[in-house]
């Protein structure tokens, strides 16, 4: 919208909360609970994109019991793990539902601060806010290493946020490059498409159970999302606190498909990738290997830096505590990983600090102190 000589007019609004995904809707649904105003700028043009871009097979670790957000939950059989597509949906129902105000197509290109309030720009939308919340895991850029340039060109490279199912493979063998969850999950799929498969990368660790099975569904799996990672690793508790670092520098433990699965199926675990040897993959223990495809499965960049802002760490992290950032009043975080506990990036664990956000803003705009106690829920 422009006003009269051309300039861009400036939208106010109390708090804009930036992504529309399970962290955003949360936020969302627990400042509409408080009565504030507020707008959730989503990037994607539908509500549940970012899911619904994931891999085809994708479904997710926690049953549907575990996957509802507040006021809402999940509309299938309880122990059942939903599509990457039925997720995706249910987000955009939830915005429905609760008729909560999601701009999509919108994505945030600067943040920052200007006298008593934070401007927003995101395209051809200007806005002015007292709050800002940052609703979004820190899994939005992908990393890949910079070796990845000299492989040969004829070998078929995909990040697993480019990967869809394994038509976009070339005939030969496969190297996942990452040995958590996701490759984990791709290797599974390649193999049994008939491809040899291989995946690199230093072990995670793994549940020590199978989630599938009927004491893992009914009793264990509800005590690790539950208690363990919801109320035992939290910031509150000194396991959790010593916990917290080598979380946030590792990969989460494989859930589903174990170390003994790969195995069975026929995938070769191999040392990780140092370098590159006439265009093949080299591996720690001096091996090249020859190979038709690499995904690499190698994480992500927080990607932030439209935060025109000093508040970010040096791997581009937000220094933030409990979600809140000290030196600027109303900017917020919701979702990142290990924002409080293991639970703060899972959809069953999110909403806890998106309450503690809400109501810190409502207190912030009654004038109250904004040190609100955190939801225990």
């Amino acid at each position: 919208m422009t006003d009269a000589s051309g300039m861009r007019e400036t939208e106010r609004i109390e708090t804009v909360v930036i992504g529309g995904g399970q962290a955003g809707l949360s936020t969302g649904y627990h400042l509409a609970q408080l009565g504030r105003s507020f707008l959730i700028l989503e990037g994607n043009a539908r509500i549940g994109d970012t899911w619904r871009k994931r891999w085809d097979s994708l479904r997710l670790f926690s049953p549907a019991r575990f996957d509802g957000l507040a006021g809402l939950p999940f509309p299938a059989p309880r122990h059942s793990n939903p599509t990457k597509d039925e997720m995706g949906d249910y987000l955009e129902g939830y915005a429905t539902h609760f008729e909560l105000p999601v701009r999509t197509g919108t994505r945030v290109e600067r943040v920052w601060r200007e006298g008593s309030s934070y401007r927003i720009s995101a395209g051809d939308v200007q806005l002015a806010a007292q709050n800002v919340v940052v609703a979004m895991a820190g899994f939005q850029v992908p990393r890949v290493p910079a070796l990845s340039s000299s492989l040969d060109a004829g070998i078929v490279q995909l990040h697993s946020t480019e990967y869809r199912n394994t038509g976009q493979l070339r005939e030969g063998a496969v190297l996942i490059v990452g040995a958590g969850n996701s490759g984990a999950e791709i290797g599974r799929e390649t193999v049994r498409a008939g491809f040899p498969t291989f995946v690199s990368g230093r072990a995670t660790g793994q549940v020590p159970f199978d989630i599938q099975s009927v004491i893992g569904r009914n009793i264990l799996l509800p005590l690790m999302f539950r208690i363990i990672f919801h109320r035992v690793l939290t910031l509150d508790t000194p396991v959790g606190r010593r916990a917290r670092p080598k979380m946030l520098a590792e990969a989460t433990p494989l859930i589903r498909t174990k170390e003994r699965d790969l195995a069975a199926l026929g995938v070769t675990r191999v040392p990780r990738v140092v370098d590159t040897r006439d265009g093949k993959p080299l591996l720690d223990d001096g091996r090249t290997l020859d190979v038709q495809n690499v995904i690499w499965c190698t994480g992500f960049h927080p990607g932030l830096e439209w935060l025109d802002l000093p508040i970010l760490g040096a791997a581009g992290e937000p220094q933030q505590e409990r979600g809140m950032v000290s030196t600027y009043p109303g900017l917020f975080f919701v979702g990142q990983h290990f924002q409080y506990s293991m639970s703060s990036a899972m959809i069953h664990g999110v909403g806890r600090d998106a309450q503690r956000a809400a109501t810190a803003i409502a207190q912030r705009a009654s004038g109250e102190s904004t040190r609100a106690p955190l939801p225990v829920a």
